[in-house]
């Protein structure tokens, strides 16, 4: 096998790896958000539950610093509007469970007990948050 060819194939390799992450966690985080049957697929708390679980999902399986270039790029480090600050506070939270959990279902119970004592405005760095109700959207993006 000629070094062009050998180069291919590891780019194509490294397309098909770099394509499956994503779709792990978007595949894991969905599976999770639709049984967890939450309010608000947009700025309530479903829309909190799946921001705090994927980056805990990437915490988790990754880096947190995956997270934060993430939070940085999506979300503009939260700068922007309310609905970017409550999606990165919630990035940072979900990464810090994803970092600190002991297994795959500690970190999973973890995200789903912190949406429980999540709150409107929630501006405490260990508070999950989301908007007011009537900013709520029933759609899953």
């Amino acid at each position: 096998m000629t070094a062009r060819r050998r180069r291919r194939k590891f780019a194509a390799i490294a397309v098909l790896l770099l394509g499956a992450y994503p779709a792990f966690v978007l595949g894991t985080v969905y599976a999770h958000w639709f049984k967890a049957n939450l309010p608000g697929g947009r700025n309530g708390p479903s829309d909190a539950y799946r921001h705090t679980l994927a980056s805990a999902t990437v915490a988790y399986t990754t880096s947190p610093r995956i997270v934060a270039l993430v939070t940085r790029v999506m979300e503009r480090d939260g700068q922007g509007g309310d609905m970017r600050w409550m999606d990165a506070h919630n990035n940072r939270i979900g990464a810090r469970i994803g970092t600190e959990a002991n297994s795959w279902s500690d970190m999973q119970a973890r995200v789903r007990a912190s949406i429980a004592t999540g709150a409107v405005g929630a501006t405490d760095d260990n508070q999950i948050t989301w908007l007011p109700r009537e900013r709520w959207q029933d759609r899953m993006y």
